[in-house]
């Protein structure tokens, strides 16, 4: 089809004149964009049906982010009618917002940490949980499941890490002898951001721990039997080049909840460490946002905390993206 409208491009071109590259690719969108409204005219019941969900998802998804990228470039303030200042809001964010580099810099090492490390975990809990007996998997599911769905029970961890001799890490620490004295684990800036990132792993193994279980029970078991017969030999090699390419839109599907818990970070150091935290030390993006939205109700700084956010997010989806389509090559 592809060689054809070319031909067809060809033959459009006056004689003695050479199109570019860019006319031609004009030329083939314009094309695929008749083709495509065509075959909408062909199926109006089919977008009938879809309108509902498209209505809804326009207002309430697409129409926030339009409007948040446009309050990005005005001073808006709730209480007065926003006025258009071009970039100077991500001109302070960049250059002259110290706290919000510092945000940056945490969310950025939560995300580089926690979002590989707890992929990975997640789909080898899976794995292996998918060769176990069915009522035993059924329970290690719920096991490994439940801190997804526990709402704010990371708030035990404010126990476990008191700064006192009555928590249980301090005490146990101090029982064998490893220290003298008390640490002060959520209020030192040495220690806040990596028990954070403990209690964030340990929330994230649920996230895409489901979809990885429905994907390894999907795949056909008759592509084993044809593996076996093309020369797979061992359970690598099956992973690799059967199971993965199988289960694409599942490892899909957690790679963008990944993405979004570890740089949506926000809940769980605002509660350990405090709001705000000391030096700062556990700030993030999400952080930063939440208090100029709703503390200083700064909206349209808020707004290009967002927009930045936003993009960063895309920016690694589409890293990630990249990287699966190698899965099984």
């Amino acid at each position: 089809m592809a060689k054809q409208q070319g031909i067809n491009l060809k033959q459009a071109t006056p004689a003695g004149q050479k199109e570019t590259y860019l006319q031609k690719y004009i030329l083939l969108r314009k094309h695929n964009v008749k083709v495509a409204v065509r075959k909408a005219k062909m199926n109006k019941s089919c977008y009938l049906f879809l309108a509902p969900f498209a209505i809804i998802f326009t207002l309430f998804y697409i129409f926030p982010v339009v409007a948040s990228i446009f309050f990005s470039f005005t001073y808006y303030n709730i209480l007065e009618p926003p006025r258009f200042i071009g970039l100077n809001n991500y001109i302070s964010l960049l250059l002259e917002d110290e706290i919000f580099l510092i945000g940056i810099k945490n969310t950025l090492i939560i995300a580089l940490v926690t979002g590989p490390l707890g992929y990975i975990m997640s789909f080898i809990f899976a794995w292996l949980i998918n060769e176990l007996p069915r009522w035993v998997r059924s329970i290690a599911i719920v096991v490994f499941y439940a801190p997804s769905i526990a709402g704010n029970c990371f708030v035990i961890f404010s126990v476990f890490f008191r700064g006192d001799a009555y928590g249980y890490v301090n005490a146990f620490l101090m029982n064998t002898g490893i220290i003298d004295n008390p640490i002060l684990w959520l209020t030192n800036p040495k220690y806040m951001l990596p028990i954070c990132m403990l209690v964030i792993l340990w929330m994230s193994l649920g996230a895409g721990f489901l979809s990885f279980v429905a994907g390894l029970q999907g795949v056909d078991p008759a592509l084993f039997e044809a593996g076996c017969i093309d020369g797979i030999r061992n359970r690598w090699q099956e992973l690799w080049f059967i199971t993965l390419p199988s289960m694409k839109p599942m490892l899909m599907f957690g790679a963008v909840m990944t993405i979004t818990t570890s740089f949506g970070v926000c809940d769980v150091t605002m509660a350990l460490c405090g709001y705000p935290s000391t030096d700062y030390a556990a700030r993030t993006i999400v952080t930063h946002l939440f208090d100029y939205g709703f503390s200083r109700f700064e909206m349209g700084y808020a707004c290009a905390i967002a927009t930045i956010l936003f993009l960063m997010m895309i920016l690694c989806n589409k890293a990630i993206q990249s990287l699966l389509r190698r899965v099984g090559t």
